[in-house]
């Protein structure tokens, strides 16, 4: 059965770090772009980072770029996104998605092109 599952989330204070990891079963994600989408509430959905398949280049949007960074463990079979600096505006339920299409990041960011598989997603808050 065809799983991603987000884990790592929860409650930091302004400043703090966290690790969010997503998890996949059933597929290889190391052959497939993941991306990390968010949601806050009352907000639409905003796609926040991409890693390319086996290459590992990566896509940040602005509001993220130099404080989040996006990276796999292939032996886990994970995608891992490491948050630093969090801001109160981070707060939001954290989603991963995968595709396995040819297209850059930044489409896939933007949701010009829908990525395949989600997860249920993990909800960080950041408030003090």
């Amino acid at each position: 059965q065809v799983q991603l599952v987000e884990s790592g989330g929860g409650l930091v204070q302004p400043g703090g770090s966290l690790r969010l990891s997503c998890a996949a079963s059933g597929f290889t994600l190391n052959y497939y772009y993941v991306g990390w989408f968010r949601q806050a509430p009352g907000k639409e959905r905003e796609g926040i980072s991409c890693i390319r398949p086996s290459s590992g280049s990566t896509y940040y949007a602005d509001s993220v770029k130099g404080r989040f960074t996006i990276s796999r463990d292939n032996a886990k079979n994970t995608v891992n996104l490491q948050m630093n600096s969090l801001k109160p505006e981070d707060t939001a339920v954290y989603y991963c998605a995968a595709v396995p299409n040819v297209h850059l990041c930044s489409d896939y960011v933007t949701e010009r092109y829908a990525m395949t598989y989600w997860g249920k997603g993990t909800l960080v808050t950041v408030s003090s």
